[in-house]
């Protein structure tokens, strides 16, 4: 059997490993003990706690590896991904950072490495379907909407986070790219809110954040954005604390001691956001993609709804970021896709078969996308 390393034990991290685990020996590391017993209270696991920062320990425990599959926070995936990529390791990543991961697309093809990026739902398989479509039509504008949200509507901010809030908090705060009649836009995170209505689920608000990540690069449509969606209201809320300087990252002084509101903040909403072990949450999704089709408009429209698994006790958000992920996992184990480099999703939904072997593996877990044309 391959032998799996899987960084980060948290609620998508988990996920992930256990469903490697049905084909693969699965080693999972953290630094968090807690995250690691939540593991051992179902199987037998080889677990590691290991601070991956540590560039010894992670080359240590990835060194008998063959794919990696990094999960971990935001703020330490771009190192941690070059790291694995130094130690010739190839690997899947849906660690959300903000550094353009192409900057070391020379040092993967160097190291004969295959790094699959941004595997999540969005960006994810939004990019996988713009891929494929963009092989088959001139593709004239993209849109992406999508949101994970707690069933029961808490106040005060009716969200919860399957992740770590920092994260989503660097979601709020980092400029949203867009392109726009071929040029590319950059205009504030929260922007622009629109509200949409999604069918069992009801009115939504989207609102302008930095998803397109590679496609700005990788895809010439003229028209392309992602945006984010919450219950209305969820962003009033988050700007008057972005505007009041609860996500600076910048010390200040309080009492003699130094502070940064940001990391008050992000254990302030640790708590408030925090997803319960078996809290219900929704993760909902629309793709549109249109232009033309050999010679005649066509427009794509993807639907998905997912829900918390009370069977597994998986978070839908855990499912669907993580269930994309070890389905490119596996597409690569079976040597279906083996492109040297730096690959963003779209370059996996360039082949049809490939875009079919997701598409049936996230059914077989009842994960489905819905597609009408017209």
């Amino acid at each position: 059997m391959k032998k799996i390393v899987v960084l980060g034990a948290g609620m998508v991290g988990r996920a992930i490993a256990l469903d490697m685990k049905t084909r693969c020996n699965v080693t999972v590391v953290d630094i968090n003990p807690d995250n690691l017993n939540k593991l051992k209270q179902d199987s037998q696991w080889i677990t590691i706690k290991q601070d991956v920062t540590e560039k010894a320990g992670l080359e240590r425990v990835i060194s008998d590896a063959d794919l990696v599959i990094s999960a971990v926070p935001g703020s330490m995936g771009f190192e941690t991904l070059r790291r694995i990529i130094e130690s010739g390791k190839n690997v899947v990543d849906i660690a959300f950072f903000p550094e353009d991961a192409f900057k070391l697309d020379d040092l993967a093809r160097k190291n004969n490495v295959t790094a699959i990026v941004d595997c999540g739902v969005a960006p994810g398989m939004s990019n996988l379907l713009l891929g494929y479509h963009n092989q088959t039509m001139q593709v004239d504008t993209f849109k992406c909407f999508v949101g994970g949200l707690p069933v029961e509507r808490r106040w005060p901010f009716e969200y919860k986070a399957p992740f770590s809030p920092a994260d989503v908090i660097e979601e709020y705060t980092r400029p949203a790219r867009f392109v726009e009649n071929g040029k590319i836009v950059i205009k504030e995170a929260l922007s622009d809110s629109e509200l949409i209505n999604f069918e069992k689920i009801g009115t939504l608000e989207a609102f302008n954040t930095d998803g397109l990540r590679s496609l700005i690069k990788t895809i010439d449509a003229p028209n392309m954005i992602e945006k984010t969606l919450r219950y209305p209201g969820h962003i009033d809320k988050i700007r008057v604390l972005k505007e009041s300087g609860f996500f600076s990252s910048d010390a200040i002084n309080i009492g003699g001691i130094s502070a940064v509101p940001l990391e008050i903040s992000s254990q302030l909403l640790f708590e408030q956001w925090k997803l319960g072990d078996m809290e219900e949450e929704f993760t909902v999704m629309r793709i549109i993609i249109s232009g033309k089709e050999n010679g005649a408009p066509k427009t794509y429209i993807y639907n998905m709804l997912d829900k918390f698994d009370p069977v597994t006790k998986i978070s839908s958000m855990a499912r669907t970021t993580g269930y994309t992920c070890t389905a490119a996992a596996n597409l690569f184990l079976d040597g279906r896709f083996q492109r040297k480099g730096i690959c963003p999703p779209e370059y996996i939904g360039e082949r049809t078969e490939n875009v079919k072997y997701i598409l049936d593996y996230l059914k077989n877990r009842n994960i489905v996308y819905t597609m009408n044309e017209n």
